[in-house]
């Protein structure tokens, strides 16, 4: 009776926010669960669930993985339930799924559960339930206020999991490669060849694994691909990246293809992360035993938008919209990589509103562990920094020896649309946060509702 309840209440309260949105701001996406939690706190361990429960995590990616793995599953015929809206922890999935279970039969009404799950709540949504699969993406130093030690992170995965669960694992990661260790379950690994982009040298400073898991040797690399991410192995034990299930060869972000165990397979980003959450859903999708020619259907025909990076125009010049994820060193790295290596003059918009969108530490260490001295490129034309920490960042590109006659600091938001157009030159590439994006699309497209 107790859990009939907590699922009708979940479902009142999600109708509730959504009637009431425009007011509360809000879309109802964590509200409910927490309240029907508080009927009855075990209501997922009593549920029916679907034969493939899959979850996917890590400290990046997860997000645009779990989206191109849905595209696959939903148009090969799977009824899947998913956590499209990016929300991952532990209320979230308490509304999502009690949205979409019977309330007579407690059963989930779907035949896949795919889950983005925040790496600190495997455990408490998958308590007695188990994870049938589980994509691991990376491993790396993100939100420390919160997570601490990339060690702390790995712990939490791995005792959210028994042997009962399939993983499915990017052996680029020495962190994430560590399951090779002890796991005694199912273990799919992936990974990216040597490509033209692979370093001899790691591109950043931030190394978050150095060293063998097993022996404590200092681990020799053959190339890195970016941060501590690349082919490696222990020179004094048998710990190494490997062999892998799923290679990636042949990349080329210019074309925006790339081989998967010699199928061609289309990226619908040309940048290097894409790569990854291809290869990752490919992983997945071929697991649970979708055919390599439906998977590149998927992929090569009936390409999905890509989750990030979207495209605009101001006046004649080309905007695109980077985001870049908050206290993770190396989602900043890749923006500030693909920034780098675009021809021509650039203009860069950067800042945020807020350090996390969960907690208000305000802790800004990290900022110190991304590679801004890495902007110090004569092709980029102005750095305009907005939101309320500008004055950090502008402190921390200071430090970097940015020119700071290329940087301009807007203390309102309104003036910055004519202060590009006054004082910059070239293509646009915002590298903001997620709190950041949906004000910068807000402003462009009032300037192009004015223009029209």
């Amino acid at each position: 009776m107790k859990e009939r309840l907590a699922i009708l209440v979940n479902r009142l309260i999600y109708f509730i926010c959504r009637l009431l949105r425009p007011i509360l701001k809000k879309d109802g996406s964590v509200t409910p669960g927490y309240y029907a939690a508080k009927i009855d706190n075990h209501i997922l361990d009593k549920l029916e669930y679907p034969q493939l429960i899959i979850g996917i995590t890590g400290s990046s990616g997860k997000g645009s993985t779990t989206s191109l793995v849905a595209h696959i599953l939903e148009n090969n015929d799977y009824k899947v339930l998913w956590n499209k809206n990016g929300s991952n922890l532990f209320n979230a999935a308490v509304t999502l799924i009690l949205n979409h279970t019977s309330i007579l039969t407690k059963k989930i009404k779907a035949d896949v559960l795919l889950l983005e799950l925040d790496e600190s709540f495997i455990k408490q949504i998958f308590n007695k339930v188990k994870l049938t699969h589980l994509v691991i993406t990376n491993v790396t130093r993100d939100q420390p206020a919160r997570n601490g030690h990339v060690d702390i992170i790995f712990k939490k995965i791995a005792d959210a999991i028994d042997n009962d669960t399939h993983i499915i694992i990017n052996a680029d990661d020495p962190i994430v490669a560590r399951f090779k260790l002890f796991h005694k379950g199912n273990i799919t690994t992936y990974g990216m060849g040597k490509t033209a982009y692979s370093l001899t040298e790691p591109l950043s400073n931030t190394i978050d694994a150095a060293y063998c898991p097993a022996c404590h040797a200092k681990l020799v690399y053959s190339y890195y691909h970016y941060g501590h991410i690349g082919n490696y192995k222990c020179p004094k034990c048998s710990f190494k990246r490997g062999k892998v299930d799923y290679e990636a060869k042949d990349l080329d972000l210019d074309k925006q293809f790339m081989t998967i165990n010699k199928a061609i397979v289309h990226l619908n980003k040309n940048v290097f992360f894409a790569a990854y959450y291809t290869l990752a859903a490919f992983a997945i999708a071929h697991v649970i035993g979708i055919s390599t020619e439906d998977i590149q259907r998927e992929l090569n025909e009936h390409v999905l938008e890509a989750k990030r990076m979207k495209k605009y125009k101001l006046d004649d010049r080309d905007v695109e919209m980077l985001e870049s994820k908050n206290e993770n060193a190396l989602s900043y790295l890749q923006s500030i990589n693909y920034i780098r290596h675009q021809p021509n003059k650039k203009t860069i918009v950067m800042g945020f509103e807020n350090v996390s969108r969960r907690y208000r530490y305000n802790d800004l260490s990290w900022l110190y562990d991304v590679d801004f001295e890495l902007l110090d490129d004569p092709n980029i034309s102005k750095i305009f920094l907005i939101g309320r920490f500008k004055y950090d960042v502008y402190t921390r590109l200071m430090y970097a020896n940015i020119n700071k006659d290329k940087i301009i600091l807007v203390d309102d938001l309104h003036d910055l649309i004519s202060l590009i157009r006054q004082k910059s030159k070239g293509t646009i590439y915002t590298m903001v946060c997620f709190d950041m994006t949906a004000i910068l699309k807000k402003l462009l497209n009032e300037v192009q509702n004015e223009d029209n």
